[in-house]
């Protein structure tokens, strides 16, 4: 019998050790525990579909370095460049923010970073999230975001994620967020990339919202297609908390992102909005998870994908109502929508209750343009590629139209545009 692959001793070797000990003796612990970790296979469940694209080569597992060229973001205002990993303090433009804390890891006391490692992954399920535990035993640096109570950032704060891939390797970007009482910010992350040679990013993003905070996390992945991108986000709220996410993705050879969020304290609410397009053949998963823990809770959850040619998008949506959580109200929505016949878009929204006092919904669709809306628009006077490209971008302007960022709406959207372009190049 043919045994399941494991990760290779390359991916554990020691990686950069400007750390404080705290941070590097978590990083140590969690390494061990990784020797002869199971590879994910199209028998794991949560990576059915993705498992064929994951390619970790040993050359993958050196580090990038922490230098390289600075590419183009639209981003203004606060703004932190985190390139191959590792922040880089000479190109970000740091808030200034009376009871907002913005540092690196590697700048942290050893009782701050003591503090840090225990609150690390607390927010995710590394069973199902596999590729976040070989970032917390390979980051080399990240940042730690803290919001005292009552503060609230007057701007969203930019964080660049940049990819130089001059040579292969891997970076493992790590952020964590804590959010204090009735405080309140938009974190934007965009990731983008400059090189030509195979790189894997690993990103892991983390949010502790405390009784009434308000978060908004919005997250752009347009990397280039040499780049295998993994994320994971780990939400946990308190009570009163309100979470938002908006996620804009475009496809590559493997694109994943885990978001995970835990409805802890009564009267806590979350929106997690997402869009995915891919063409060529890309490959694009994406599987969320909302926890109603308590009662009382409210979730809403909409996500959108487009595919084209002969790629391949993939949606799998939980939400698990515990025992206790009466009260709830949870609602999930999933459209598709197939621009060929070579594509493929498979979607799974899931309801695990076990609460007797609840309401909640889901509902997913898989079609393709519609015939009568094409032909209505031909026929007053619009070519037949417009109005295609009209009836698809009315497929998901409702969810681009509601991400609180004006320059980050206008970057989707002239991206979105060179994806039509693509798209629909023949018709």
């Amino acid at each position: 019998m043919k045994s399941a692959p494991t990760l290779s001793s390359a991916f554990l070797k020691p990686a950069g050790e400007s750390l404080p000990q705290p941070l590097l003796a978590l990083r140590k612990e969690r390494g061990k525990a990784l020797v002869d970790m199971p590879l994910p296979t199209r028998k794991t469940e949560n990576w059915k579909y993705s498992s064929r694209h994951l390619k970790l080569s040993d050359e993958l597992a050196n580090s990038l370095p922490a230098g390289g060229a600075t590419t183009d973001a639209a981003a203004g205002g606060y703004r932190i460049v985190i390139r191959n990993g590792v922040v880089d303090a000479s190109t970000s433009v740091l808030p200034q923010v009376e009871g907002l804390s913005v540092q690196r890891f590697a700048d942290l006391t050893d009782e701050d970073a003591a503090e840090l490692a225990r609150s690390l992954d607390s927010t995710l399920d590394t069973r199902a999230t596999q590729m976040a535990r070989l970032n917390s035993a390979r980051f080399e640096d990240g940042l730690l975001i803290r919001l005292k109570p009552d503060t609230v950032v007057d701007q969203p704060l930019f964080v660049i994620h940049e990819v130089t891939a001059t040579a292969a390797g891997s970076a493992f970007p790590r952020i964590y967020v804590d959010a204090g009482r009735h405080s309140g910010m938009t974190l934007v992350e965009e990731f983008l990339s400059s090189g030509d040679e195979s790189a894997m990013v690993d990103a892991v993003t983390e949010f502790t919202l405390a009784d009434g905070a308000r978060i908004t996390g919005v997250r752009l992945v347009a990397e280039g297609q040499n780049i295998q991108h993994i994320g994971a986000t780990g939400v946990r709220q308190l009570r009163s908390s309100r979470f938002e996410s908006h996620c804009v993705g475009f496809g590559g050879p493997l694109r994943r992102h885990d978001l995970r969020v835990r409805l802890e304290g009564e009267g806590a609410e979350c929106k997690l909005n997402g869009v995915v397009v891919t063409q060529d053949k890309q490959h694009y998963d994406n599987h969320t998870c909302i926890d109603h823990m308590v009662p009382n809770c409210n979730s809403e959850e909409t996500y959108r994908n487009i595919a084209a040619d002969e790629s391949h998008a993939v949606f799998n949506g939980r939400i698990h109502i515990h025992k206790d959580a009466q009260k709830s109200n949870a609602n999930m929505n999933n459209k598709n929508l197939l621009l060929s016949t070579g594509a493929e878009i498979d979607t799974k929204p899931e309801l695990e209750i076990y609460a007797d006092d609840v309401k909640c919904a889901h509902g997913a669709t898989i079609g393709q343009l519609d015939d009568t809306s094409l032909f209505y628009l031909v026929s007053r006077g619009i070519a037949r590629r417009e109005a295609s490209v009209l009836l698809t971008m009315a497929f998901i302007n409702e969810l681009v139209a509601q991400i609180p960022v004006e320059q980050v709406r206008n970057s989707a959207n002239e991206r979105l545009n060179q994806f039509f372009d693509d798209a629909f190049r023949e018709a």
